[in-house]
């Protein structure tokens, strides 16, 4: 049984590799008969490389690629617009008929090419490719294509074949596509080098001489794109403004011709350019020539172009003189290209890396000022703040006093310092007598940043310029070359760039405390009078013996005494009054928090927190003082208000209790 089985399946298979072979063989080789008899052109049409479109009245349209690019040769030396280059290839390699006959039947019917227009056709079209099997560089002999009249319904045209065998009878797509005219078949643009594939812009003025009265090579600017920035390579070595360049390169892409063959201007712009702008890419490189503008016609149709100058030019390699419309802000870019084009930002760090910032100022007795990145703690989070101290170096023998730093201040300078721009680019090469009148003999300010994994420093010096008050001359460097190139800023080095210790140390004056301690105990003394404004102990719940006129404001002070902040420091430590601007001031009250903490045979170690603070000044400011850690501080809002509601709402003795009467 599994034996006929098998016998039956073996001849199935073999019946069927049989009517594969001899039948479906057949339909796919008539099919593609069938294609090759509709297609017009064959192989000779897969690679074309050259195309030239003829018509009887003599104009010659030529065209030919090179690599990947069309380019026109006929009537100009252009590049051509690759879509409609594209739209004649891509027709041709696809031209089918509907209908075809043999030129050598016509004769059977008293007919002869004169009929169709073949003898002097309308449109003519020779075409070349390279050899499709070798691949070589030689081209083959050119096809023609002639292109005869219409037929009656006028929707299709008579095409002689290359061989001039057969008459094919083709849509009339074929004579729109041949049609377009060169104002279509030019390319628009004249830089096609896009800002993600430059690599350099090059732009080079030229000024008037002004002892001979002929042009004079000016200044040549290179710019460089290293990795994802820009760097001046000539005259100078600097950053260049990488929004800047890109927003240049995307201006000159989008520069298009206005006329072609204008009246001859008396110079060429490629002999002698007043502008030449160079644009370098992959392997490829398009220089544009700006020569003389173009003389403005005097008369009631005279236009000047909008917002811009018309210029002579060419490209090069191209004989082609046109003008183009250049748009003002462009000129003045490329023209100062030297500051346009520059990067207005003069310090280039990474914040992250920074791990020390010294303050000093030669024109100020007393020593630098430090601010030192501590290491991340075991345990912290990767993107978690880094941790500061404050090194100011002692007089004498005295050691240096390290002290906690705010790290949101030290967030706000570096980011401010990475923000700084420059106002005016003063100098690329100062004299000596220039770097002493913007004051760099005895800078203001002297900025040093240590950075982790380099060797140099970064040193921002700043000087005082007489002429300039609002501003400051800048010089960025290292301690070993203070650098060449003066900028001038906007800086207040006394209010951003203070030297005193109390304006970058930590705002919080006492952490906050530890899980499981409490407040047992809140008094306030009016030290003018003596008496005891409040006073209140608390439960190991929180709550008040007394029941205060204002829990709210019980609770919000020892909410912030839990942990202490102040809002500024006053120069100098603690001291018996307050010198303020033109004033001195007592301490009018003495408040004073007695803590709880916790012991470890569950009882309770008791401390005092002790305060003082003066009266409050206007709305919004009061001061307090604290002898064990030495300072003076402003208070922040919440506590001042807290406190105001807690002393001042004490001696509000509230409305008269009811008298009992209606």
């Amino acid at each position: 049984m599994r034996t006929k089985v098998t016998l039956v399946l073996v001849f199935l298979n073999v019946a069927l590799f049989f009517f594969i072979f001899k039948f479906e063989r057949n339909w796919q080789t008539e099919a593609a008969s069938l294609e090759a008899r509709r297609r017009v052109l064959g192989p000779e049409a897969a690679n074309i490389r050259s195309l030239e479109i003829s018509s009887p009245t003599g104009t010659t349209v030529s065209l030919a690629r090179n690599r990947d690019t069309w380019f026109l040769t006929k009537p100009l030396d252009w590049p051509a617009n690759p879509h409609a280059v594209s739209s004649i290839v891509h027709e041709l390699q696809l031209l089918e008929h509907e209908t075809s006959f043999r030129v050598a039947d016509l004769a059977k019917t008293n007919q002869a090419l004169a009929d169709y227009g073949l003898d002097k056709p309308k449109l003519t079209v020779a075409f070349s490719s390279r050899e499709p099997d070798t691949g070589a560089a030689t081209a083959t002999p050119a096809m023609t294509l002639r292109i005869g009249d219409m037929t009656k319904d006028g929707k299709r045209v008579y095409v002689l074949s290359p061989d001039g065998e057969r008459i094919h009878v083709v849509g009339r797509t074929l004579i729109d596509s041949l049609s377009f005219p060169i104002e279509q078949l030019r390319a628009d643009i004249l830089l096609t080098i896009p800002v993600f594939e430059a690599r350099s812009l090059t732009v080079h003025a030229v000024g008037p001489d002004q002892t001979s009265g002929g042009p004079t090579a000016g200044v040549r600017i290179r710019i460089r794109r290293d990795g994802a920035r820009w760097s001046f390579e000539t005259p100078i070595i600097a950053r260049a403004s990488k929004t800047a360049v890109d927003l240049a390169i995307n201006d000159l892409n989008a520069l298009h011709a206005k006329t072609f063959n204008p009246p001859a201007p008396a110079t060429l712009p490629s002999s002698n350019p007043a502008l030449r702008v160079v644009l370098e890419g992959n392997n490829r490189h398009e220089s544009l020539f700006l020569g003389e503008p173009v003389p403005i016609p005097l008369g009631p149709e005279s236009k000047v172009p909008a917002g811009g100058v018309e210029y002579y030019a060419q490209l090069e390699g191209r004989s082609v003189v046109f003008t183009v419309v250049v748009p003002t802000n462009l000129l003045e870019v490329l023209r100062g290209a030297q500051e346009s084009l520059r990067e207005k930002r003069i310090l280039d760090f990474d914040p992250r890396a920074v791990t020390a910032i010294t303050l000093a100022s030669p024109v100020q007795a007393g020593p630098p000022l430090t601010l030192q990145r501590l290491d991340a703690t075991a345990g912290a989070a990767p993107d978690a703040a880094p941790r500061w101290q404050i090194i100011q170096r002692g007089e004498g023998t005295q050691g240096p006093q390290p002290l906690p730093a705010d790290r949101g201040v030290i967030k706000g300078l570096l980011e401010q310092l990475t923000l700084l721009s420059a106002e005016q680019f003063k100098s690329d090469a100062p004299t000596t007598a220039d770097l002493e009148a913007w004051g760099f003999n005895r800078p203001e300010r002297e900025v040093t940043l240590t950075l982790a994994g380099t060797a140099t420093p970064i040193r921002l010096l700043l000087g005082t310029d007489a002429s300039t008050a609002r501003n400051l001359s800048a010089r960025v460097g290292t301690p070993t070359d203070p650098g060449s190139s003066i900028y001038t800023v906007k800086l207040d080095v006394r209010r951003e760039l203070p030297l005193e210790v109390n304006a970058w140390r930590d705002r919080t004056l006492r952490e906050t405390l530890p899980q499981g301690a409490r407040f047992s105990g809140l008094k306030v003394t009016d030290l003018e009078s003596k008496q005891v404004v409040f006073e209140n102990t608390f439960n190991a719940g929180g709550e008040p013996a007394t029941p205060p006129r204002d829990p709210k404001a019980v609770q919000d002070v020892l909410a912030q005494l839990r942990t202490l902040r102040a809002k500024s420091f006053l120069p100098g430590g603690f001291a018996d009054k307050v010198s303020l601007p033109g004033e001195e001031r007592a301490w009018h009250y003495q408040l004073e928090a007695t803590l709880a903490l916790p012991t470890g045979n569950g009882g309770e170690q008791t401390s005092t927190t002790t305060l003082y603070l003066t009266e409050r000044i206007g709305g919004s400011q009061q001061y307090g003082g604290a002898k064990d850690l030495d300072v003076i501080f402003e208070l922040e809002q919440p506590l001042l208000d807290a406190l105001w509601s807690l002393l001042y709402g004490a001696r509000d003795p509230g409305p008269p209790p009811p008298t009992g009467k209606a």
